[in-house]
């Protein structure tokens, strides 16, 4: 910081009378969190999830999260906080955030387009690379129009939830961070596009685990769909998954 200090820290309380909690976006946050933990994919109170809302008095608006300690399968809404964007400074709420509530608030800085992120540990992603796969393939007709960017690959040795400064390298060209021994990002616009992406994510990730087994045993070969046609489906992605309503002339 060249010798300057900061306005204000990270988890610093400096509640703003102006912010208060919208039970509809509380109560989504809340619905959501627990679907995930519905599906399996919430490990003890790691991961996390943020969703951004526009403010008149916050040019990038605000961001809910979980605290520090609670799980999204646990989280209620009386235990959600709210942040700013900049500094992470907590504006309703108590509890402090978590360390990765530096990074989800990076990408949102980042990525005007992105109004949710959700982190994960998810099992079968951390066990299919360890097994020594350097990344996974996509077999559906899904993946590639929901998620509309490739994946990007973080080596177990880059940890962008305590070093955010990689993350401007790549995050402009991705919708989904695959962290190795860590799990995966997923970006999205809304909350239910983020859902949905990770939704999608660990449905491909299972396939690669099970499409593998299956040529291992009948020694076939994978049948994958190549970077190109994955990269055209990207383009299409808004067509196919939402349509415009044609209005009759």
């Amino acid at each position: 910081m060249d010798g300057i200090t900061p306005q204000y820290r990270v988890n610093e309380l400096t509640p703003d009378p102006r912010v208060s909690f919208d039970p509809k976006v509380s109560g989504d946050y809340v619905k959501y969190a627990h679907r995930l933990a519905a599906r399996g994919l919430v490990n003890s109170s790691v991961g996390g999830m943020v969703i951004r809302v526009p403010h008149p008095d916050h040019e990038q608006g605000i961001c809910y999260a979980k605290p520090q300690g609670v799980s999204l399968e646990e989280v209620e809404v009386e235990d959600l906080v709210i942040t700013d964007i900049p500094h992470g400074r907590i504006l309703a709420g108590e509890r402090a955030t978590t360390v990765g509530h530096q990074m989800n608030r990076e990408i949102l800085r980042l990525r005007p387009d992105v109004n949710c992120v959700i982190h994960l540990h998810h099992d079968e992603t951390i066990a299919f690379l360890a097994a020594g796969y350097e990344e996974f393939r996509s077999f559906s007709l899904t993946y590639g129009f929901l998620m509309q960017k490739p994946a990007h690959y973080l080596p177990a040795s880059i940890n962008v939830e305590e070093d955010v400064a990689p993350i401007k390298t790549f995050i402009q060209d991705t919708n989904c961070i695959i962290m190795r021994r860590h799990g995966f990002t997923v970006l999205g616009r809304t909350l239910s596009e983020a859902y949905h992406r990770t939704c999608v994510l660990v449905s491909e990730v299972k396939r690669n685990i099970i499409v593998e087994q299956l040529c291992a045993v009948n020694g076939r070969t994978p049948e994958y769909i190549t970077d190109e046609e994955l990269a055209k489906m990207g383009t299409y992605g808004d067509k196919v998954m939402y349509p415009d309503v044609i209005k009759r002339q």
